[in-house]
């Protein structure tokens, strides 16, 4: 009964918001509304010497009913915020990973290495010239809808994703394949979901009606005004493709009604004016969500953010924050889906014990049928999970989906948003450090920031318009 207690500071965040406190319960993503009796225990436990049950109601029992004390004591305890000194308080436990049956949802088809556009910053493994690009096949790209299916034949909604390359470029395989999957699974009483991301450039009319026909969600890949965009997203010839791909997202834009159309930008060295971009691609074009990506770990050093970059472009997310915070307790958007993005998880209470759904929810499929963690790792020196006609290689994938798990010797375990993170991108990780399971340690501190940030956001809309969840986060999710 008078054993030593202690704060378990590694389940526990505290955040001041304007004359509020609030309490990040970090083990379940949780937030909650610190009031004073909770706040006064915590810091009686932390400032006496050896403090005990009894210590502490006689340390707090002037301001409070000791029934109170002991009540939200307990509390505290539940949530391991609080425990007994001496116990193995501060270790999350997460069990190893040994996946039978693979819940995948998603397949990602790698239809054609070969792409119009040479991009500086191009991430991907195994891009090719035009000339030389190779394209999957229809008997490739149907072994992957059907392994999907047997591989995770229990789900209700799955997703096909067309990427590349320029995914457009094998505009043929991408008829056949949606006709295959509408076909398939309506036979079999299931959802199917198709999306794609395209540089835009080869996008004609016909190829707007027909996906606004099958309900396909599309990404354009631009980098924001001309100035900018010019910079890095260049023809095979070196001639800035912005007028082009402005021209196109405008047209599609404008006759496109099943699904809101999304901007996709990359941030490279010396761009790092979110708020410019943002409001060229809101406001001027019409997307519905801009998402913002820094490059820190490129193959060409030269288009990598420098650390004091990445740094302003957290900063200038903020203030596009504020600004999404703004229109948000008038129940508007301006999307900005990576601060959508972070409030979602906070008011779902999102837990991940890895960072993605990449080898789990989703695979990626090379040209030739082998399957990668993702669509960045296609063409890569890392092995591949098995292929569509075999299925997924569990054994291998368990060892390296664990090995990303066991956060024992890495500062993951202490960190205060190991489970919003869960170590970052798999493939940021390779590209910076040769190794897929290492965390993203460089984003460590400017995501912590970003995260309390968007706790003071998040609690903001909370108080002044609550129904801004009901409007924007809900809806959403049930369509998911």
């Amino acid at each position: 009964m008078n054993s030593t207690l202690e704060v378990i500071e590694n389940n526990l965040h505290q955040v001041e918001v304007k004359d509020k406190s609030f309490i990040f319960h970090i083990p379940t993503t949780s937030l909650f509304e610190r009031d004073e009796l909770t706040g006064d225990i915590l810091s009686s436990i932390q400032e006496q010497d050896k403090p005990t049950n009894l210590s502490l109601t006689k340390a707090l029992g002037a301001r409070y009913a000791e029934g109170d004390i002991i009540s939200a004591l307990g509390e505290l305890k539940s949530l391991s915020l609080v425990g007994e000194k001496g116990l193995d308080n501060d270790v999350e436990e997460f069990a190893p990973l040994t996946l039978e049956s693979a819940p995948l949802t998603t397949v990602v088809l790698n239809i054609n290495t070969g792409c119009n556009l040479s991009c500086t910053y191009c991430y991907k493994e195994d891009l090719d010239l035009p000339s030389s690009g190779k394209k999957m096949n229809f008997e490739t790209a149907k072994q992957s809808i059907d392994m999907l299916l047997s591989e995770s034949p229990d789900q209700t909604r799955y997703n096909v994703v067309f990427f590349g390359g320029e995914p457009l470029s094998n505009f043929s395989l991408i008829k056949g394949v949606i006709a295959y999957s509408e076909d398939l699974f309506a036979s079999k009483g299931k959802l199917v979901d198709f999306s794609m991301t395209t540089n835009a450039t080869l996008l004609t009319e016909n190829h707007v009606e027909y996906f606004d026909k099958h309900n396909v969600g599309l990404s354009i890949s631009i980098d924001g005004p001309k100035a900018y965009h010019d910079r890095n997203r260049i023809s095979v010839n070196g001639k800035g493709t912005y007028d082009t791909v402005a021209k196109k997202a405008k047209m599609l834009l404008s006759r496109y009604r099943s699904r809101p159309i999304g901007a996709r930008v990359t941030l490279t060295t010396g761009i790092t004016d979110i708020n410019t971009i943002w409001d060229h691609l809101f406001n001027t074009l019409g997307f519905s969500e801009v998402g913002f990506a820094p490059v820190t770990s490129g193959d060409i050093s030269d288009y990598n953010l420098k650390p004091e970059e990445l740094a302003d472009v957290f900063t200038n997310m903020k203030k596009l924050g504020e600004k999404y915070l703004a229109a948000a307790l008038e129940n508007k958007t301006i999307g900005f889906s990576n601060m959508h993005q972070l409030i979602t998880d906070i008011h779902e209470g999102t837990k991940k014990a890895l960072p993605c759904g990449a080898g789990v929810g989703m695979v990626a499929v090379d040209h030739e049928g082998g399957l990668n963690l993702c669509h960045r790792f296609t063409g890569s020196d890392q092995p591949l999970l098995g292929d569509v006609t075999t299925g997924l290689n569990k054994p291998i994938l368990n060892e390296f989906l664990n090995k990303r798990l066991d956060k024992n010797d890495q500062s993951c375990a202490t960190c205060n948003i190991r489970n919003l993170c869960a170590g970052g991108c798999y493939h940021e990780s390779y590209a910076r450090y040769g190794d897929p399971a290492k965390p993203t340690f460089h984003y460590c501190d400017l995501m912590r920031d970003w995260v309390d940030f968007g706790i003071h956001v998040y609690t903001q809309i909370m108080e002044h318009n609550p129904s801004f969840y009901d409007t924007y986060i809900a809806p959403r999710r049930a369509q998911a």
